[in-house]
């Protein structure tokens, strides 16, 4: 059992010693999610105070466990990079952390919703948007607070920072100095900067309107849009969608003294001006009846039923306020049904969440080494959020949302927060515009395998099956796998993504019925897959011929094998054993033993060992990855058969690129026990030796002792 982080669970098993080799596989990958529970005053103090006290920490990265690697870390070995430093700075990127180290830094004059608190009270917000950056796109941060409501002294303090960090990201900084002071860091800078405050609502709604518009019908240089509110967001939004294709004097903006017209004199600012359309005074409702789109980034009850009722047909609806939008989802669809709304939150279809843009923006800045987020990787991402939404969904997403079907649409215009497939699209998305525009160091990238990269550093369990796939793309035959439970949903979407990635030929079987019925309910496309009918099976005489010939000694007839080769398992393990396939996929609903005993029976074992055995896999939180065998068939191997175990298991560890170092586990530590399992675990280890003169192997030893640097050194290790 693998735990890569609090809320994963991955269950890895394969089976060895097969005649095929590894025969039957079973990989699930279990995402569970916390219940909403209403989130309470004492508990939230409680989580920020408890144990170490708030949300971040600062770990290591190299080890400094001798005094070698002491003065390696300090003095005087750091003084080399030092020195390589000072003859040229960008190298900075090679020796420190600076390239993958982002500050969040804020003045707390504009704290969530809480308004102007100052800089300390706003520093927990800070810290979990560290967490966030961290989460989501490995990217470290420190969090800063700058104790300063001026304006230029904020942007001096910030400015003498470049050489640490490798990015800017402004957090709840008010209006309409945030404009100022994000323009000012801009040009005097040569990191990427970002308020995301401004544009992280900006580029998650600008993909969400495309998609929206796609829905409706609408085309972007033809819609009217309404805005209710004038702050940094809002202004922002506006700018975003007039560079997407909506016309500016089709943007209405409104702030609490109703539209900002051209020359009207109360409460008006230069960031205003830039939107003021209109003949003259106006308010919201009056917009509304003629907008095709409602953009809401103001407070709670400003938008009523019959303000929704007044719109032109098929309207879209964003009310972003939080935690309370503008108008309430059930209040707007109860008036509309051809409307299409977002909110800000999780509990309503199309959230949107800047979560979705501003770890993935800084990832594809940093890794390209950007001097500059600029508008051109703004709307990559834009772009990037919108063709993602229309991909299918992962079966781990739609787990972790309900496990109600997620399709293109209506309720579904923007990816969910969850969807680990944001990284993916929008690094590189940001990366790739970054060189084209010539705002990176980094003048060439190859994006295919940028993404690859990225897919394997988004978790230590996700770096081991990243391995794994990377090695299939790259073998030059690609294998036929053949699954027993084609007609599952899980299934065709698995092997929907095995042809997308392009590391097998699926062949699934199953019912026609269901697997068009599952097509056509969860969009899934089969385009290259082969299906076979079950009720229609082709190569049953030559099957039940080859089966009756193996088992008829054991006193199987021919009448029997006819039955026997209509089953799925028994099928898929007959084309495996004539060459029809390669390798084999069952136990989606089948335990293991119901899985593997028919596969004995018709493959049988590799002649070069005497039984088959099974392996799993642990990594842990520090990446380290340990193999543990055999855990799932045999229940007391003897020292030859142990022996057997531990060069299968060593072969199949050198088949995914890594060193095999093998500990043969007992309550015994070389030798301090005579007790005849120790010994039998001390002969097996000797056994295995003299097969394999060049296997890593020692024992028997606890398990501590096995993966303890102290007892054993770090030669068995992983």
């Amino acid at each position: 059992m693998i735990h890569a982080y609090p809320n994963s669970l991955v269950d890895f098993n394969l089976t060895l010693g097969c005649n095929k080799y590894e025969i039957t596989t079973l990989f699930h990958i279990h995402e569970k999610i916390m219940t909403k529970r209403t989130i309470k005053r004492e508990d939230a103090l409680a989580y920020h105070s408890s144990g170490r006290k708030g949300k971040i920490e600062v770990i290591p990265s190299k080890s400094v466990s001798t005094q070698y690697e002491l003065s390696l870390a300090y003095s005087p070995g750091v003084a080399e990079p030092c020195k390589d430093i000072a003859e040229n700075e960008e190298l900075v990127y090679e020796y420190t952390a600076k390239g993958n180290l982002v500050a969040v830094i804020s003045n707390g004059t504009a704290v969530l919703g809480l308004g102007n608190i100052g800089a300390a009270a706003g520093k927990p917000v800070f810290e979990g948007k560290g967490v966030l950056f961290k989460k989501f796109a490995d990217i470290d941060v420190f969090d800063i607070e700058i104790s300063t409501q001026d304006p230029d002294e904020f942007i001096n303090t910030v400015v003498n920072l470049e050489p640490t960090f490798g990015g800017i990201n402004l957090e709840d900084i008010k209006a309409p100095e945030c404009f100022y002071i994000e323009q000012e860091l801009q040009k005097r800078m040569q990191i990427p900067i970002m308020h995301d405050d401004q544009h992280g609502t900006a580029i998650i709604s600008g993909a969400a309107l495309l998609n929206a518009l796609d829905i409706q019908q609408k085309k972007i240089e033809n819609v009217i849009v309404a805005v209710s509110g004038a702050g940094a967001s809002a202004i922002a939004c506006c700018r975003m969608y007039a560079k997407l294709g909506v016309k500016k004097e089709h943007i209405y903006l409104c702030d609490r003294k109703g539209l900002i017209y051209p020359g009207r004199d109360a409460d008006m600012t230069e960031t205003k001006a830039e939107f003021a359309n209109g003949n003259g005074p106006a308010d919201l409702a009056d917009i509304m009846k003629k907008a095709d789109v409602f953009l809401g980034l103001s407070s709670a009850g400003l938008v009523s039923k019959e303000m929704i009722a007044s719109m032109p047909p098929n309207p879209i609806v964003f009310a972003l306020a939080n935690p309370d939008p503008e108008i309430s989802y059930e209040d707007a669809s109860s008036v509309r049904q051809d409307i299409i709304m977002a909110t800000g939150r999780s509990d309503y279809p199309n959230q949107v969440n800047n979560v979705l843009g501003f770890p993935f923006i800084f990832r594809g800045a940093l890794d390209v080494r950007a001097k500059a987020i600029n508008d051109e990787m703004k709307i990559a991402a834009v772009y990037a959020l919108a063709e993602l939404a229309k991909e299918p969904v992962p079966d781990s997403v739609v787990r972790a949302y309900g496990g109600d079907p997620i399709l293109y649409g209506k309720e579904y215009i923007i990816p969910k927060p969850l969807d680990n497939r944001v990284l993916l699209y929008v690094a590189p998305a940001v990366a790739k515009a970054a060189i084209e525009s010539g705002a990176s160091r980094i003048t060439t990238l190859d994006i295919d395998q940028y993404r690859i990269q990225l897919e394997s550093q988004q978790t230590n369990v996700r770096r081991f099956i990243g391995g794994i796939i990377s090695g299939l793309q790259k073998s030059k035959k690609k294998q036929r796998i053949i699954f027993t439970e084609g007609d599952d949903v899980k299934v065709l979407r698995a092997a929907e993504i095995i042809v997308q990635l392009g590391i097998a030929e699926p062949i699934l079987i199953g019912e026609t019925a269901k697997f068009q019925s599952l097509i056509e309910e969860f969009q899934i496309d089969l385009t290259g897959i082969e299906c076979i009918d079950i009720q229609n099976l082709e190569h049953l005489d030559e099957f039940s011929d080859i089966l009756t010939a193996k088992r008829q000694r054991k006193g199987m007839t021919k009448n029997q094998a006819n039955r026997i080769v209509r089953r799925r398992i028994e099928y898929a393990a007959m084309m495996v054993e004539t060459g029809k396939a390669d390798g084999m996929i069952s136990g989606i609903k089948l335990n293991y033993g119901d899985t593997i005993k028919p596969v004995l029976e018709i493959i049988g074992t590799n002649p070069r060992f005497s039984r088959v055995a099974g392996i799993q896999a642990f990594i842990s939180k520090k990446g380290d990855t340990i193999f543990f065998a055999d855990a799932t068939i045999n229940i007391s191997p003897n020292a030859e058969e142990l022996a057997d175990i531990a060069i299968m298991t060593a072969e199949a560890v050198k088949r995914l690129d890594m060193e095999p170092r093998i500990a043969m586990l007992s309550f015994s530590d070389f030798g301090s026990s005579n007790d005849a399992s120790a010994i039998k675990m001390r002969e097996a280890a000797r056994l295995a030796k003299e097969r394999n003169p060049h296997l890593i192997i020692d024992g028997e030893m606890q398990g501590d002792t096995a993966v303890s640097d102290e007892k054993h050194g770090r030669n068995l290790r992983r």
